[in-house]
């Protein structure tokens, strides 16, 4: 097993074989009384003094410089936390998703773009490999991924099909032993630190998303270019570019399973990562609430503490509860997908309530601060850029909902 948590966590001599000999016991646990087992409880609490610790202290520095948190990302992977669910064999965590959620909530809640790099490579890099790989294919582009010396980015977005994942203007044509590719693919996280990415590209064009392939695209690459550095209202630590094929030639067994399963591997590997964004969003309106809580208990006014004045504590009290019911929300989807259950669902619902969630609450926190809400001296309005995304990639809160009205319309048999 990975060095996980050894840094932090005390007595945890094999967490990964708790985690997984409790997994059906944590999906009866959280249906029944709403809480953890105690190994991932263990799990929270080192993930939480390792943000309090490494991330909280830097986070506003990486925001206002545009800094990529390279020694941090460095830290996560020796832990574990950028290969949570790859097999301890492999030289994961070997941990489950609910895990993960957990894990990605209390990384976001020190540093936001730490959460988005994090969940990048774990649910839609590594997930994508992890799942459609061959043994070569993961020697080479999954097990030098797990430890934070390389990352990976997930290129599926384009300048004009956004939330239309089967309209990939990119194109791939096979020319003997080579795919070829040209095309621009936007909006990459990661675009510009990862030494790989799983790229989405047509290769037939008459099948429409059926003529989708998914390929493994080594960094640097002949005929692969970075566009510029997105300037971005939030997660600044974090970098974002167009990835541009100009005649891009990758080896013939850089296809990601077979031909024509690109939209597939996508919506399975979006799914997955609707779970990680929920959980980096929950991190965000958590770290929100927090200040909150720590300002009203501290501001004077009307001679006593604000928290005491009922307007704040309605507040609060909505704020709260947005955030628990997106957690459980989460924590459900999660280990459905522990399980082996459908969720997809599940996973659309946990990523809207908790994004919205986040958007909410780093609100109201403005609002509890009043102006020091609005100046960089406090993190409340770092919280509010960077809540904003959440609602956005992986999915804009459009998107799922129809994808969860989708789902119940199946499941009344319509």
């Amino acid at each position: 097993m990975a060095p996980i948590f050894s840094r932090f966590g005390s007595g945890i001599l094999s967490l990964a074989g708790l985690v997984r000999s409790s997994k059906y016991a944590a999906l009866r646990t959280i249906s029944n009384s709403y809480s953890l087992p105690e190994t991932h409880k263990m799990l929270q609490k080192t993930c939480r003094e390792f943000a309090e610790k490494e991330l909280q202290p830097v986070a506003a520095k990486f925001d206002k410089e545009h800094l990529y948190p390279k020694e941090q990302i460095k830290k996560l992977g020796e832990l574990g936390l950028l290969a949570v669910t790859v097999p301890e064999n492999a030289g994961g965590a070997g941990l489950d998703y609910l895990a993960y959620a957990i894990a990605m909530e209390e990384i976001s809640r020190g540093c936001a773009s730490c959460g988005v790099i994090m969940s990048v490579n774990n649910s839609l890099y590594l997930g994508a490999i992890q799942k459609f790989g061959t043994e070569e294919q993961k020697k080479k582009y999954l097990n030098p991924f797990v430890n934070g010396d390389r990352i990976g980015c997930f290129a599926l977005s384009e300048p004009g099909n956004g939330s239309d994942a089967g309209a990939a203007s990119t194109v791939a044509n096979l020319d003997g032993d080579s795919w070829v590719l040209n095309g621009t693919k936007s909006w990459i996280t990661s675009g510009y630190e990862a030494d790989a990415s799983v790229v989405f590209a047509t290769t037939d064009k008459s099948k429409k998303h059926k003529g989708i392939s998914c390929f493994i695209v080594p960094k640097p690459t002949a005929g692969l270019t970075l566009g510029k550095k997105e300037d971005k209202l939030g997660i600044r630590g974090s970098s974002t570019c167009n990835l541009i094929f100009e005649d891009c030639r990758i080896p013939k067994e850089n296809l990601l399973g077979q031909q024509g399963e690109g939209f597939k591997i996508a919506m399975m590997s979006l799914d997955a990562g609707r779970i990680g964004i929920a959980g980096q969003a929950l991190g965000i309106a958590q770290a929100a609430l927090d200040c909150a809580v720590n300002y009203a208990a501290q501001r004077q006014a009307f001679g006593a503490s604000i928290l005491k004045l009922q307007a704040i504590q309605i507040k609060l009290a909505e704020m709260e509860s947005k955030i628990e019911a997106a957690r459980l929300l989460t924590w459900k989807a999660a280990t459905l997908k522990d399980a082996g259950q459908k969720y997809t669902k599940e996973a659309a619902m946990a990523k809207l309530a908790a994004s919205e969630a986040a958007t909410f609450v780093s609100h109201q926190a403005i609002q509890i601060l009043g102006g020091m809400g609005y100046i960089s001296d406090m993190p409340a309005e770092r919280h509010y850029r960077d809540a904003r995304i959440t609602e956005i990639y992986e999915g804009t809160s459009e998107i799922q909902k129809l994808v969860i009205a989708g789902n119940l319309i199946k499941e009344y048999g319509l």
